[in-house]
C-alpha cells in the first residue's frame, strides 16, 4: 500500500505534517510518500528522530497557496505539491492523496486529473455528524456543489449510502432528506423533485423527510441536500462547537466528537481513487488520521465498489 500525502499543505505545515506522519508510523508499515520541499522535509524528520523504511520524500518545489486560483495555480505550478500528487496519483506510483491544502486546487485536480467515476454526475463532499447517542452519520453535500438538480441528490444519496456502509460500517444506512418539514410534498422546488427519486431508489433505505432538528439524532445516518444549504449547517455546527469551548464545553462527550481533527478529513466521493480533503488548521493528530482514513479507503476499495455500484444502476 502506498499512500501519497501533501506535506506541504495546511498552516502548519510541513511541521505538524511530519508530526503526523511520525504518529501514523509508530504503528503502521505502510509506504508513507511525503511530497514536498525535500531539504525541509529531510531536516524536520531529522530533528524528529523519524527513519524508517517505509517513509519516501518526493521533491516538489513549489506551493499552492490558499489564495490563489485553482485552475491558474495548477497549471502555472507544474512542481507543486498538488500536482505532483495527483500526477503520481494518476500514474498509478501511490494509491491515495490526501492534502490540508488550497481546497479547490485539490478539487479540481481531482476531477481533472484523476476523474469522475462513469455514471457519476457529479462527484460530492460529506461531512461526519456527531450523533448524540455516540453514532456517527454523514450530511452529503456540504459545499462542493452549491446548485443541484434532484438526479445528483438520488446520486449523492448513493454515495453517501455507500460511504456510511464501507467506511463507518453502518451495516444498514437510513437516508434522509433534508427539508423544512417531515411530510411529502413539503419544501422548495428542488426538495419535491428530489423526494420521488429516493423514494423510487432501491440501492438505499430512504425513510422521508427530516428537519433540521434531526441532525444530531438517530432519525437517519444519511442526510441529503445541496451544497450551499448543507456548507451553511457545517458552518454552523462548528460554530456551535467553538461556543461551547468557550463555555468550557470542549471535553464534554458530545462536542469534543465535533473537532475535526478527530477526523480523517473527507474524501471526495465519486471520483476514480481515494483523494482526501482535510482542514487548512490541521494539526499532527489531523495529518495522522489523515492517513488512517486513507488507509481504509484503499484497503476497502472503496472507489470500486463506487463503480461497480454505477455499473449496476
Amino acid at each position: 500500500m502506498n499512500i501519497g500525502i501533501d506535506m506541504m499543505g495546511g498552516d502548519f505545515a510541513p511541521l505538524e505534517a511530519v508530526k503526523g506522519v511520525q504518529q501514523y508510523l509508530s504503528n503502521s508499515e505502510h509506504n508513507i510518500f511525503c511530497i514536498g520541499e525535500e531539504t525541509q522535509l529531510k531536516e524536520l524528520f531529522q530533528q524528529h528522530g523519524v527513519s524508517s523504511p517505509f517513509l519516501h520524500i518526493v521533491h516538489a518545489p513549489e506551493i499552492i497557496g490558499y489564495h490563489e486560483h485553482p485552475t491558474k495555480a495548477l497549471k502555472d505550478k507544474p512542481n507543486s505539491s498538488i500536482v505532483i500528487g495527483f500526477k503520481l496519483l494518476a500514474e498509478g506510483r501511490i494509491d491515495s492523496f490526501a492534502s490540508a491544502g488550497n481546497t479547490g486546487a485539490m478539487l479540481v485536480g481531482a476531477m481533472f486529473t484523476i476523474k469522475p467515476i462513469k455514471g457519476v454526475l457529479r462527484p460530492t463532499i460529506a461531512s461526519l455528524l456527531p450523533k448524540l447517542e455516540g453514532k456517527t452519520g454523514i450530511l452529503v453535500d456540504v459545499g462542493l456543489n452549491a446548485d443541484c438538480k434532484p438526479e445528483q441528490l438520488n446520486q449523492f444519496a448513493i454515495l453517501g449510502n455507500l460511504y456510511a456502509k464501507h467506511i463507518l460500517n453502518i451495516e444498514n444506512p437510513k437516508v434522509g432528506l433534508l427539508n423544512m418539514g417531515e411530510e411529502e410534498g413539503k419544501g422548495n422546488l428542488l426538495a419535491q423533485a428530489t423526494y420521488p427519486l429516493l423514494k423510487e431508489n432501491t440501492h438505499i433505505e430512504f425513510m422521508g423527510n427530516v428537519e433540521g432538528r434531526d441532525l444530531f439524532n438517530g432519525k437517519a445516518d444519511v442526510i441529503v441536500c445541496d451544497g450551499f444549504t448543507g456548507n451553511v449547517v457545517l458552518k454552523t455546527a462548528e460554530a456551535m462547537y467553538d461556543a461551547a469551548a468557550h463555555q468550557g464545553l470542549a471535553n464534554d462527550s458530545f462536542f469534543s466528537r465535533y473537532h475535526f481533527e478527530n477526523y480523517g478529513g473527507t474524501p471526495i466521493l465519486g471520483v476514480n481513487k481515494p483523494v482526501i480533503i482535510q482542514h487548512g488548521i490541521s494539526n499532527a493528530k489531523a495529518f495522522c488520521n489523515m492517513i488512517k482514513l486513507s488507509e481504509k479507503m484503499i484497503e476497502s476499495k472503496f472507489c470500486e465498489i463506487i463503480t461497480t455500484n454505477f455499473e449496476n444502476l
